[in-house]
């Protein structure tokens, strides 16, 4: 029955293989966003440009909140305590 189904499902196999293609893209694009050295790079970024003057306190503070936020998720995916979800 397996090589049955095979051989029907052939026609599919471009689809199949694109959308494996794109779950590794997002895996590793997910990877990258909740690194904890890349949402630390942003922190620092963030505090370089209120430094300046270049953003306002208030939006110093929101993107730090969705930084820490990020960086609170990753902490505990890694110590197995998250739910698989993203906030």
């Amino acid at each position: 029955m397996g090589l049955i189904s095979e051989v029907l499902l052939l026609p599919l196999a471009p689809v199949r293989g694109s959308a494996w293609a794109v779950r590794q893209l997002l895996n590793e694009a997910e990877r990258i966003y909740y690194d904890p050295a890349t949402v630390r790079a942003e922190l620092a970024r963030l505090e370089e440009q209120l430094g300046a003057g270049e953003i306002t306190e208030e939006e110093f503070d929101l993107r730090e909140d969705e930084l820490l936020d990020r960086l609170e998720f990753a902490s505990r995916n890694r110590a197995g305590l998250g739910n698989g979800t993203a906030p």
